[in-house]
């Protein structure tokens, strides 16, 4: 076999040639690490800037718009830099009042397609729009605005109805906002149907890669539930796909004197629909103006 000996210079040639290729290697081996974390920390920065359009999908509604629902009425609330659209459901001798928090998308016309069960509940119903939906003008711009706006909506209504049982009741979005509304006022109930622990935790569900820090609505209902002194009634569908299960099932392990009812067929928008839906929120309205 014959043995090949590379000269001294040959080997030296060798040798430098394979330095600068795993110099080249390495160069660009951290562009395209560089590259990536460009992108990334550009994708974290998109969702900071336009967090609003990824969570609110609002639908506007004309401003001469008519609901045409029987016995409900139109009302304005004025706010810093906005007016918000509310309907406020009046029928005779009503037992109390439920003060609703609807979800992250739609309008006032599309979450009150009928009074019925309302009416049948024997309840009067007030319902706001965020800034930016249905008719109400502005737009949102923080969490703590959307904290005062709900608040400042309580306020505009809750006198009429002194000496009666409100209910809060949060829908989706609308949970963490009746929770932290719940902290800060007396209510005779708080319903939370298909509840979030925190957007926080909501974020890590449907986005992991995104730092926690990102999240501009942290939406802690997680820490503000130990502040919460009304009962606490939470209604989740078991196959929706939006907000696990697992949420108001957090919620119940933090408030363990809580009732939760689980639909097993009901996913995320369907929950109302369900007979047991039903059932459970008459028999609990009835039961608060029974004890008031």
């Amino acid at each position: 076999m014959a043995v090949f000996i590379l000269p001294e210079s040959a080997m030296t040639i060798a040798s430098e040639l394979a330095g600068k290729l795993r110099h080249v290697w390495l160069r660009n081996a951290l562009l395209v690490l560089l590259g990536l974390f460009l992108l990334y920390a550009a994708a974290i920065a998109a969702m900071l800037v336009r967090q609003e359009a990824l969570l609110f999908y609002p639908v506007k509604l004309a401003a001469d718009f008519r609901f045409n629902k029987p016995d409900v009425i139109e009302r304005q609330i004025e706010v810093p830099g906005a007016t918000l659209s509310a309907l406020h459901f009046r029928q005779p001798d009503a037992k109390g009042l439920i003060f609703f928090l609807h979800g992250n998308a739609g309008n006032l016309d599309i979450w009150l397609p009928s009074t019925e069960f309302y009416r049948r509940a024997g309840y009067d119903l007030f319902m706001i729009d965020y800034r930016g939906f249905g008719k109400s003008t502005g737009r949102i711009e923080s969490e703590a605005q959307l904290h005062a706006d709900v608040r400042a909506a309580w306020n505009s209504i809750t006198p009429e109805y002194a000496g009666k049982p409100i209910v809060i009741y949060g829908r989706s979005l609308g949970s963490g906002l009746a929770v932290k509304l719940a902290t800060e006022v007396d209510a005779a109930q708080l319903i939370l149907v298909s509840a979030y622990s925190s957007f926080v935790q909501l974020g890590r569900d449907h986005f992991p890669w995104v730092p926690s820090f990102a999240t501009r609505y942290p939406m802690r209902s997680d820490e503000w539930l130990a502040q919460v002194s009304e009962p606490i009634l939470l209604i989740h569908g078991a196959r929706d796909p939006l907000v696990n299960v697992k949420h108001s099932q957090q919620i119940k392990a933090l408030r363990p004197e809580a009732e939760l009812l689980i639909l097993p067929e009901a996913s995320h928008n369907d929950v109302h629909e369900f007979p047991a839906y039903t059932k459970a929120l008459s028999a609990k309205l009835t039961a608060l103006a029974q004890s008031h």
